[in-house]
């Protein structure tokens, strides 16, 4: 039986790799060696560790298994290259993750969750539920999947996929631990950001983790009975306690955060909406970001077209608010906001193909 669960090992940190290998009489600078390996040279087996004795490669495989999820497709976007990959692990569980090109570098939308629970209604993540949470191993392992088979670098990670990230609070805080760990992946703090639905005391209790990290809060509605109408996963808190929550967070970390507004016409675009935002968030270091609703074809919610979007951003800007419109990337694969639904694809006997 396995000492640890399938892909847990990536999620250690160098330290506690070292202890994790005591019970199996391995000797302590090994640690060192396998963790450069997983971390440094990014290899997706034991067998590739070619400086480990084929014994010790053995014993690890057994007692440590990790490996990293399978490709079952790959998607481009003919509109801007973004590139959306399904990805199974080995219990067969299905995530998605997007790759986005910026001139300032490379994106990654990463999933937290094998689907989610939070249900909100203009969100195709939800349709099918919760499966389960990843391990942050598991996360890693999907940041370094995508980062092999596209042979590029990553620049920015933003954990915005499927899933509820604060849902599934300390494997996601020490998958952010592990991949800003100088000593491995060595990302900066401030190249990470986490995307919540408003989980409120797990905002509070991530403030007091320190970490250098962008928080982004989706909002979408500034009454308490269309919020929750919308995002049903949030009614144990009103908009008010939500929203101060992320002023407590800025106060906390000193980091400007981010309030996520997607824009449905009829619902959530008038004036008083607009106003009534830029009263709540009157004083938090902030950035507001509009984005009009993308398609899913169960939910059925009218995008306002540019000229309504570019007017509601105007309401804000009158009324002081720092706002920008979110650029669409990736809505013809299925890889914008809120289109992300695990939606299995056939395999290709070839391997992934667009």
């Amino acid at each position: 039986m396995s000492r640890l669960p399938v892909n847990a090992v990536i999620g250690l940190s160098r330290a506690e790799l070292s202890e994790a290998l005591l019970p199996l009489q391995i000797e302590r600078y090994r640690a060192g060696q396998i963790f450069d390996w997983l971390h440094k040279k990014r290899v997706s087996s034991y067998e590739e560790m070619s400086n480990l004795p084929a014994q010790l490669r053995r014993t690890l495989a057994e007692d440590m298994p990790f490996s990293y999820p399978e490709a079952v497709s790959r998607r481009e976007s003919e509109k801007d290259g973004t590139v959306k990959y399904l990805l199974s692990y080995p219990d067969g569980a299905l995530v998605e993750s997007v790759l986005m090109h910026y001139r300032h570098g490379t994106s990654l939308c990463l999933s937290s969750q094998v689907g989610c629970r939070m249900a909100c209604r203009f969100c195709a993540s939800g349709i099918l539920g919760k499966e389960r949470n990843l391990l942050a191993g598991e996360m890693l392992e999907e940041v370094y999947a995508v980062s092999a088979l596209e042979g590029e670098r990553l620049s920015n990670i933003v954990i915005m996929g499927t899933g509820e990230p604060l849902d599934n609070y300390d494997e996601v805080v020490r998958f952010v631990r592990r991949v800003t760990d100088p000593e491995g992946n060595g990302l900066g703090g401030r190249q990470v950001a986490l995307s919540t639905c408003g989980i409120v005391p797990n905002i509070l209790r991530l403030a007091e983790e320190k970490l250098p990290l962008a928080l982004a809060l989706s909002l979408h509605a500034v009454r308490d009975s269309l919020r929750h109408e919308l995002m049903p996963g949030t009614r144990a808190w009103t908009v008010r306690e939500t929203v101060e929550a992320m002023r407590s967070y800025a106060i906390l970390t000193g980091r400007r955060v981010t309030f996520e507004y997607i824009l449905i016409r009829g619902l959530n675009d008038t004036e008083e909406d607009a106003q009534e935002l830029a009263r709540l968030i009157r004083g938090i270091p902030h950035l507001v970001n509009l984005i009009p609703v993308n398609p899913v074809a169960e939910r059925g919610f009218c995008r306002p077209d540019a000229a309504e979007t570019a007017a509601f951003k105007k309401m804000l800007e009158k009324c002081g608010i720092n706002v920008t419109i979110r650029r669409e990337m990736g809505s013809d694969v299925e890889g914008a906001c809120g289109q992300l639904r695990r939606r299995r694809m056939e395999k290709l006997k070839a391997g992934p193909s667009t």
